[in-house]
């Protein structure tokens, strides 16, 4: 069963979530328990279609072993 989807996808922020757990050479597998949450949530995470909630997002930059400011200003120069 998929996560539901938002009316208010992230598309910008899913980017940068995926270039940083990337650059780690990491997998979505690995990654989301660290950020206490599912696999396929990270997934439609970093595919935009989802509006994580702040906790969320805490807990994936804490997982990427960066600060929230820091994911936000990547995710900013993904924005159109």
């Amino acid at each position: 069963m998929s996560p539901p989807q938002t009316p208010h996808p992230q598309p910008a922020l899913g980017r940068a979530v995926r270039e940083l757990r990337e650059k780690q050479e990491t997998s979505l597998e690995r990654l989301a328990p660290e950020a206490g949450i599912a696999a396929n949530t990270l997934s439609v995470i970093e595919r935009g279609d989802a509006n994580p909630t702040w906790e969320t997002v805490r807990g994936i930059a804490s997982a990427l072993g960066v600060t929230i400011s820091e994911l936000a200003k990547l995710a900013e120069s993904f924005e159109n």
